[in-house]
């Protein structure tokens, strides 16, 4: 009992000195020197979670569940870093009785309502994606080949894709049972959930950091000099159809895609700003008015949501990475980086689940239908989420928790509209909104590491 106890004390040390570590280093911004050339503490926070997440999850090639070394590693760090948004307070207002019996109004603090809310929605999703993978503890239906494995062994299941260095599944000869491809079914459409939510959070965290003036200050002077001649008569025109305009465009490559949305959030920034303050930039001329520029805005955006929702696996855009570059504020770095790497670990194992079951499905049929992937993303996109989500992420305020996890699947009945009378947009998801609370008072670096999306590569 004694020597149990020493263990566990001297392990409590060993951590604390650790965890005292890791804080220096944030406070420090990643300038262990002391020379003051260290990032923003919100932009150290939001690497160390990055690469937190990198070296624990790494490249998750199997469906397997994670050791209880790295599963143990991961709850314990990842506690450290979420420890700090318990100390982001807000000021309300609250009632309090004096000794004489009167009410008296005062203040107290309260955790900021984005961090109350969102924290425990993230820790939640982190739980069911870590519970996903400890589902396939004891199967024992398919297995993997190993990397080295000859291609007489890996037979027609060899990968005809670019993630060469992924293990083959291998299937029993007559197919998965039942039982088994229903279970791969449910946890394909649980992680699916967990997929659109995280996503849905990352960008409204994202939505919701101030624009820089960096990338403001490097900003074309207007709308048309952003998008360019072809693409800017393509939105102007009297009747706009966003589903048109986008197969009238070569979005061949990530490049292309990538470039195009860089160019459509640029545009939007320089139009907004256009229609709120006097840009001393504007080279407008008198011709355009306040009603067509708000109309071109609400073009953009709409090309722009089909585009992150049709392409989610893209790398961040140039106004993404210059948020997180400039943000300061600790509490949307630590939403921004969690939502993100838990996006990242829910395509990886929707992906692992994808090659099982495409290995099922040839097994079964001689001549099967390939299982399309989308080439423009990572192979942990599998088809199925990375050509047809396309809900809309705009938020209210949240509700439960329970609302977040039981969001509607459905993702056929999406309707872009145009109104010929007045050339207004109207864009109306069946799909239930996602609602996450964010921080009302505000209106506003690394590369991929196995597999895990840095700030400034997604994917």
């Amino acid at each position: 009992m004694t020597t149990a106890f020493q263990a566990k004390e001297k392990q409590l040390l060993a951590d604390m000195d650790q965890m005292k570590e890791k804080f220096a280093k944030l406070l420090l911004g990643e300038d262990m020197s002391g020379g003051g050339k260290g990032v923003s503490s919100a932009l150290a926070l939001s690497n160390a979670i990055t690469n937190l997440a990198a070296s624990v999850f790494g490249e998750q090639s199997r469906l397997e569940p994670m050791t209880p070394e790295r599963k143990l590693r991961w709850r314990k760090e990842i506690d450290w870093m979420l420890s700090v948004a318990d100390h982001i307070v807000e000021l309300v207002p609250s009632q309090q009785k004096g000794k004489d019996g009167s009410n008296m109004e005062i203040m107290v603090t309260k955790q900021r309502i984005d961090l109350h809310m969102n924290i425990p929605a993230l820790r939640k999703l982190d739980a069911m994606l870590i519970d996903c993978l400890d589902n396939f503890k004891d199967q024992n239906e398919f297995y993997y080949l190993s990397k080295d494995a000859s291609d007489s062994e890996k037979g027609k299941h060899k990968r005809k894709d670019d993630k060469w260095w992924l293990p083959t599944v291998k299937v029993p000869e007559d197919g998965l049972s039942h039982k088994s491809r229903k279970n791969l079914q449910s946890q394909k459409e649980s992680v699916t959930q967990v997929l659109k939510a995280a996503m849905s959070i990352n960008a409204q965290v994202l939505s919701e950091m101030e624009v820089p003036e960096n990338y403001i200050e490097a900003l074309p002077k207007n709308g048309r000099a952003s998008l360019g001649d072809l693409v800017y008569r393509s939105i102007t025109v009297e009747f706009f159809d966003p589903d048109q305009f986008l197969s009238s465009l070569d979005l061949s490559s990530e490049h292309k895609i990538l470039d195009l949305k860089n160019r459509l959030e640029a545009s939007i920034v320089i139009w907004k700003r256009k229609m709120t303050q006097k840009d001393g930039k504007s080279g407008w001329g008198s011709g355009i008015s306040f009603e067509k520029r708000e109309l071109f805005e609400e073009r953009a955006e709409t090309i722009l949501h089909i585009i992150k929702h049709r392409f989610p696996g893209l790398p961040q855009s140039s106004l993404d990475i210059s948020k997180i570059q400039y943000n300061r504020d600790v509490g949307q770095a630590l939403l921004e980086s969690y939502s993100r790497i838990l996006e990242s670990l829910a395509f990886t194992v929707l992906s692992r689940i994808e090659d099982v079951l495409q290995a099922d499905n040839i097994t079964q049929n001689p001549n099967p239908q390939p299982c399309k992937r989308n080439s423009l993303k990572d192979d942990s996109q599998p088809n199925s989420v990375c050509t047809s989500p396309r809900y809309d992420v705009e938020t209210a305020n949240a509700k439960t928790l329970s609302d977040l996890l039981t969001w509607a699947m459905d993702q056929n009945d999406y309707d872009d509209r145009v109104d010929s009378d007045d050339g207004s947009i109207d864009v109306e998801p069946s799909m239930q909104k996602l609602n996450v609370v964010t921080n009302t008072s505000k209106k506003s670096y690394l590369e991929s590491l196995a597999g895990v999306r840095s700030p400034t590569e997604r994917h």
